[in-house]
């Protein structure tokens, strides 16, 4: 769709802020993960999850927005530019851990490589898993619009987000697990925990998707089934 000059460097910079925010939390989220904690919401059920799933599903609101907005084509661009900031980031933590502390670094070697020992398989995890289960939301989500016709926003956020977030959690714990990251016998336990805590985030985060996408969507003056923002002409 056609738009002003104006409004194009407006969604060009928005754009940029949505990617920024996405690789931010998918990098910190690898970043992280050693430390787990308990969560038990209203005294209903007993969450033990690692810190690292708090951003996380931030990622995905993120490319249903985007997806919404700018297109299919703009959100693969997303996705991959975050393979290539974790690969960054694992080879910054790589050369981090083979520099010498000096004797007054507030973080003795020893304690650095405690805390980064299994970002290497930490991070190869997450990107088999997140590269999966990333295409895998997009690719839903745009199947979702095409069959209802681009309405019921609410269907394809969380239909897209449901079945991604349950194949990224279980890739990541089975690569976790298999490399003695994780034992097997939290296997199950982190499985039901993760997966219930971010079908949670994801049925919450559908207002914000709603507000978003008709927010945006209204300020582009974006109409209709099919109607997304065209930038790369």
């Amino acid at each position: 769709m056609s738009i002003t000059p104006a409004k194009r460097q407006q969604a060009e910079t928005l754009y940029l802020i949505l990617a920024s925010l996405f690789i931010t939390s998918l990098v910190t989220s690898n970043l992280i993960f050693q430390k787990f904690f308990h969560w038990n919401p209203f005294g209903l059920f007993e969450f033990q999850l690692s810190v690292g799933i708090i951003a996380y599903p931030v990622t995905f609101l993120i490319t249903d927005i985007i997806s919404e907005v700018y297109g299919q084509k703009r959100a693969n661009k997303v996705v991959i530019s975050g393979i290539f900031a974790s690969a960054f980031a694992l080879l910054i933590i790589i050369v981090s851990t083979q520099a010498e502390a000096t004797d007054w670094s507030p973080l003795s070697d020893q304690e650095f490589n405690k805390a980064f020992s299994f970002t290497y398989i930490a991070v190869a995890a997450s990107l088999a898993a997140y590269l999966l289960a990333q295409f895998i939301d997009v690719q839903i989500f745009h199947f979702w619009k095409r069959v209802t016709k681009g309405k019921h926003l609410w269907l394809r956020n969380n239909f897209s987000t449901f079945l991604s977030q349950f194949v990224d959690t279980l890739t990541i714990l089975l690569l976790l697990c298999s490399f003695e990251v994780i034992e097997w016998k939290y296997f199950s336990m982190l499985l039901i925990n993760g997966f219930l805590f971010k079908l949670i985030l994801a049925l919450l985060d559908t207002p914000f998707a709603y507000l978003a996408v008709y927010g945006l969507r209204r300020h582009f003056g974006l109409k209709g089934y099919g109607t997304e923002l065209n930038l790369d002409n």
